[in-house]
C-alpha cells in the first residue's frame, strides 16, 4: 500500500504544497463509480493523519456504497477562486487511488460508517507560474514528474 507517508519521504515539498491545498478548506470533491459504472461526484471529508489520507463516510450513504462495491476513487482538494493575478493562485490539487477499509476511530466514529485509507496511486498538483501552467504528478515506482505549457 503506498501512503502519504511514502510521499513525503519520496518528494517532501511536493507533498507539503498538496498537503496545504488540501486543507485550504473542509470540503473535499470525491469521485466514485455508481452501479452502472457512471461516475458520481460527492462531497467529503478527508484528513493526514498517521501517514495516511483517511476518509470517513456515513452509514448508508450512495458514496459508502459505491466504494464498498468499487474502491476507486479520485478526490479534489477544496476549490479556491483563483485571483486576478493568476501567479498568484496557490493551485488545486487531487489524489487517486482505491480505499482500503480502517478501523474506525476510537472516539467520534459513527455505527455503520465506512472508514478508509487511500492507496495512492496518483497526486497531482497544478498551479500557475508567470504565464505558465505547472502541472506536477506523482505516481509510485515514478515520482515526482513535471508539465509546463504556456
Amino acid at each position: 500500500m503506498v501512503t502519504w507517508a511514502y510521499i513525503e519521504e519520496d518528494a517532501p515539498e511536493f507533498a507539503t504544497r498538496v498537503r496545504e491545498l488540501f486543507n485550504a478548506g473542509t470540503n473535499k470533491t470525491m469521485a466514485s463509480l455508481r452501479h452502472d459504472g457512471s461516475p458520481r461526484i460527492s462531497g467529503v471529508e478527508l484528513e493526514f493523519a498517521d501517514g495516511d489520507v483517511i476518509l470517513g463516510m456515513m452509514p448508508h450513504s450512495r458514496k459508502l456504497q459505491d466504494v464498498e462495491r468499487d474502491p476507486r476513487v479520485a478526490v479534489h482538494s477544496p476549490t479556491l477562486e483563483p485571483p486576478e493575478d493568476p501567479s498568484a493562485w496557490p493551485g488545486d490539487a487531487k489524489i487517486s487511488g482505491s480505499l482500503v477499509a480502517i478501523d474506525p476511530p476510537d472516539e467520534g466514529g459513527f455505527p455503520g460508517a465506512g472508514y478508509f485509507a487511500i492507496d495512492i496511486t496518483e497526486v497531482v498538483l497544478t498551479h500557475v507560474i508567470g504565464k505558465n501552467l505547472i502541472v506536477e504528478y506523482w505516481h509510485p515506482g515514478r515520482g515526482l514528474q513535471r508539465l509546463e505549457r504556456e
